[in-house]
């Protein structure tokens, strides 16, 4: 294989510049062509397909920069619609014209799901990226467990429903242990929750902080290095009343109270909080209107405004209790040391999978205590249910105390090996030195845009033929 093709789709992470790094990396020393293509999917359906050379004879272009966030080939919400077999056909053609051999996507589970109808037209692989953490399996045969059920109000008139799992929850069972983006994320959120505290603890508020993951708690679970008082993850339906009760115990004791929700948590009969509005995102997903602004509702309805009149602390409940996203910022700027070490790492896997051959292949992050963490490939076809279909992994409840709403003692232990060590020395000496660096005031941010923008070229149009 002497060229290859890389896009990234879906949402941005903090490590896809590292991994594309290390896709370049290893392309140099197998002396293969490596072409990054423009806005991830977006680029296919695009006659002309633009596209950036990354590493012209062998040396990686100095634009590629594994400690800045988002991606220099950028991204779109794109998607190949795989019942479109005329589109396919069409895209794979594109890129044989490229020259293009193979095919590496950067993405999540959404990418995947993608993947294999590419994969019956060339090779084609994935390297994982999110921060959701939700890319990967909590045991091997976790896809087994979900069933169809008929439903007439869905999309094709079923739901699949997750049964009950037979099988031993082990950590060092579990198929890609932690995706790229996680660490930094939680690194992200963990400091919005100590910030956020001293305003809660100075007015003697209650704080409700929204971070991201719609299905799955991960970023919730870790957001616990913060120290809130309370995580509620979207896998827990919400016991409102135990809530209450908690929050009360809390405030009578410290005076104030922090809560961490993740975006997607959902009440008792399992509907989503924040779910409130009818349209959707580019990726048909329903837009929330906010998880943590309903959960304020429904404290305040709860409470009340007698309670903190009591205590001489509030005149209302609106007034004593806020709420914070930590947004988009989960999701930029610098990637911490293990989030850039190990996309690097991914992101050479996925060439070596399709230099040996491999195809509709994963490659995955894995831990255990005797060797560590360490990179292999997965067959893709292992993530799909039997009609298919790849889901999205929801965090194993094993890892959540529901009583005390932190993480359990497993919890503690999926923890603790990724974050012992994930912030280098370089991360907090680069802080230092650039973020009050003089030259910020004086000139304009430097977008990478602006460079890679003068390196893109183009597929050119195919002759016309005259007739004579």
């Amino acid at each position: 294989m002497k060229r290859i093709g890389i896009l990234t789709a879906g949402g941005d992470t903090p490590a896809l510049n590292a991994t594309i790094q290390g896709e370049v990396v290893r392309c140099n020393q197998l002396k293969v062509e490596i072409i990054g293509l423009i806005k991830g999917f977006n680029s296919l359906f695009n006659p002309r397909v633009p596209h950036v050379h990354l590493n012209p004879l062998y040396q990686e272009i100095p634009e590629i920069d594994p400690t800045k966030g988002g991606t220099l080939i950028g991204s779109s919400r794109d998607y190949v619609d795989p019942e479109k077999k005329d589109d396919l056909d069409l895209i794979a053609y594109r890129l044989r014209r490229l020259g293009i051999e193979g095919l590496i996507c950067v993405g999540g589970d959404g990418t995947l799901n993608g993947l294999q109808p590419l994969a019956e037209r060339l090779p084609t692989v994935l390297s994982p990226k999110t921060i959701d953490n939700d890319l990967g399996l909590n045991h091997p045969s976790e896809p087994d467990e979900f069933v169809r059920v008929n439903d007439p109000d869905s999309k094709g008139r079923y739901r699949y429903k997750r049964t009950e799992s037979r099988a031993e929850f082990d950590l060092e069972h579990m198929v890609n242990y932690v995706t790229p983006g996680y660490a930094t994320a939680v690194f992200v959120t963990a400091s919005g929750v100590e910030r956020i505290r001293t305003t809660a603890e100075s007015h003697r508020r209650i704080a409700i902080i929204e971070v991201m993951g719609r299905h799955s708690g991960y970023i919730s679970l870790g957001s616990a290095y913060g120290r809130p008082d309370i995580i509620l993850l979207p896998e827990q339906r919400l016991d409102i009343e135990r809530l209450v009760e908690r929050v009360k115990h809390i405030y009578d004791l410290q005076k104030n109270v922090v809560i961490v929700c993740g975006e997607g948590i959902v009440d008792e009969q399992g509907r989503e909080l924040g779910a409130e509005t009818k349209s959707t995102d580019p990726s048909g997903n329903i837009v929330l209107s906010g998880a943590a602004e309903a959960l304020r509702g429904k404290l305040i309805q709860l409470i009340g405004d007698k309670y903190f009149k009591l205590y001489r602390r509030s005149e209302t409940a609106r007034e004593a209790i806020f709420t914070r996203k930590v947004g988009h910022t989960q999701r930029g700027g610098r990637p911490i040391l293990f989030d850039r070490f190990y996309a690097a790492q991914l992101g050479g896997k996925a060439v070596e999978l399709l230099v040996e051959g491999r195809n509709n292949a994963v490659s995955i992050l894995q831990y255990n205590t005797a060797r560590g963490f360490h990179v292999e490939g997965y067959d893709a076809n292992r993530f799909r249910d039997r009609w298919g279909l790849i889901h999205a992994r929801q965090m194993h409840l094993g890892l959540y105390d529901a009583r005390m709403m932190k993480p359990s003692r497993l919890g503690i232990d999926y923890l603790m090996p990724i974050f012992s060590d994930a912030i280098g020395e370089d991360d907090m000496e680069q802080l230092r030195q650039t973020l009050f660096a003089p030259g910020n005031l004086k000139q304009p941010y430097h977008s990478i845009n602006t460079d890679v923008n003068k390196r893109i070229r183009y597929l050119e149009a195919e002759p016309v033929a005259v007739d004579s």
